[in-house]
C-alpha cells in the first residue's frame, strides 16, 4: 500500500484512496480500489503509467463505468478514469478529433450540429469515447469504428504511439487495443448530410432506446452479446427467465439482456443471475451466451457455468 501512496509525490493528477468503485460504475456496485485517478494531463498520465510499471502495479483502465462490473472485494492496484478528463474537440470541416474523456452523447451533438452523419445511430449510448472504442460499440446498425481514421494511445512507458485504422481490427464488440494500452483521442472523418435527414435519424435511435430498454433502472446496458442468429434477450425471455431475481439484482422483465439493480444489489447477486441465464439458455438452445459487459475483480469460475459435455 505504500507503493500505491507514494504516487502522490511523482504527479498532481486527483489521487482517490480506498475509493469505493459503486460510486463509478454506472450499475452502482463495486468494493473499493487501493486508488482510484484521474489524470490532470498527459504528461501526469505518462508519469504515472512509468511508476506503476517500475513497481509492478496493477493497473486498470477505465471510462465512465457505464459497461462495467466490479468484484464486491474491490480492485488491487489503480484504477485509472478519464471520465473527468481529456475532454477536447476540435472539427476541421468534416474531421473530428476528440480525447477520450469525452462523453459519447456529446460527441454526437457537436457532429449532428455541425450536419455531419455516422454517429447519430449512437445517441443516448453511455459512456466515453475510449470505452466505446475498445468495445466497438454500436446500436440500430452503426458502429463507432466505421469513421475512424487513427488512435492515439499511452503505453505503459509513458509514450504515446499512434495507431491508424488499418492496424487495428474490429469486429461485433470488440477491438485489438491491448490491454496495457489507454486511449488517448481519435480522429474521424464523418460524412456532410441534410440536417432534417439527421434529425429523423437521431429520433429513430432515441424512440428504439426508450422503447426497448430499462432506462430508469440501474443497469450496464446489454449484458450479453448478441448471437449470430438470435438477439440474447429473446434467448433469455424464451428460456423463462425475465424478471428472475436474486437479492436486488433483477432480469428486466422489459428488455431480458438488461440486468438491473433495484438499489442494493452486489456483483454476486449479477453474476449468479449471469451463470442462471448462459445455463438456461444453453440448455434450451445449445448456444453459449458471451459477455459484452466488461468485468474487474471477477474470475471465470464466477462468471461461467460448466457446460458437461
Amino acid at each position: 500500500m505504500d507503493k500505491i501512496k507514494n504516487i502522490k509525490s511523482i504527479t498532481n493528477s486527483l489521487i482517490l484512496l480506498d475509493e469505493p468503485m459503486k460510486k463509478h460504475t454506472s450499475y452502482g456496485i463495486g468494493g473499493p480500489a487501493e486508488a482510484y485517478i484521474i489524470p490532470k494531463s498527459f504528461e501526469d498520465l505518462s508519469n504515472i503509467l512509468k511508476y506503476a510499471k517500475k513497481y509492478f502495479l496493477p493497473v486498470h483502465f477505465i471510462g465512465s463505468g457505464s459497461n462495467l462490473l466490479v468484484s464486491d472485494k474491490g480492485i488491487e492496484g489503480i484504477v485509472i478514469s478519464t471520465r473527468n478528463t481529456f475532454k477536447k474537440i476540435v472539427f476541421e470541416e468534416n474531421k473530428i478529433f476528440v480525447e477520450s474523456g469525452v462523453m459519447l452523447g456529446k460527441m454526437v451533438k457537436e457532429s449532428t450540429n455541425r450536419n455531419l452523419t455516422g454517429l447519430e445511430n449512437l445517441i443516448g449510448v453511455p459512456g466515453t469515447l475510449g470505452g466505446a472504442l475498445v468495445m466497438n460499440a454500436g446500436a440500430f446498425g452503426g458502429e463507432i469504428s466505421k469513421y475512424l481514421l487513427k488512435v492515439d494511445v499511452m503505453n505503459m512507458n509513458g509514450k504515446i504511439v499512434e495507431y491508424n485504422v488499418d492496424q487495428i481490427d474490429f469486429s461485433y464488440r470488440h477491438s485489438t487495443f491491448k490491454r496495457n494500452e489507454i486511449i488517448l483521442s481519435a480522429t474521424f472523418e464523418l460524412l456532410e448530410e441534410d440536417s432534417q435527414i439527421i434529425k429523423k435519424k437521431k429520433q429513430i435511435a432515441s424512440d428504439g432506446r426508450k422503447t426497448n430498454q430499462p432506462l430508469k433502472y440501474r443497469s450496464a446496458g446489454s449484458v450479453f452479446k448478441n448471437h449470430i442468429d438470435h438477439a440474447a434477450g429473446y434467448l433469455i425471455d424464451q428460456a423463462g427467465l425475465k424478471g428472475e431475481k436474486i437479492g436486488d439484482a433483477q432480469i428486466s422483465d422489459h428488455h431480458a439482456n438488461f440486468f438491473i439493480n433495484h438499489g442494493n444489489a452486489s456483483a454476486k447477486d449479477i453474476t449468479q443471475l449471469i451463470k442462471l441465464a448462459q445455463k438456461r439458455v444453453f440448455e434450451k438452445f445449445h448456444i453459449k451466451l458471451e459477455l459484452e459487459v466488461k468485468t474487474i475483480g471477477i474470475n471465470n469460475k464466477e462468471l461461467f457455468f460448466n457446460v458437461k459435455k
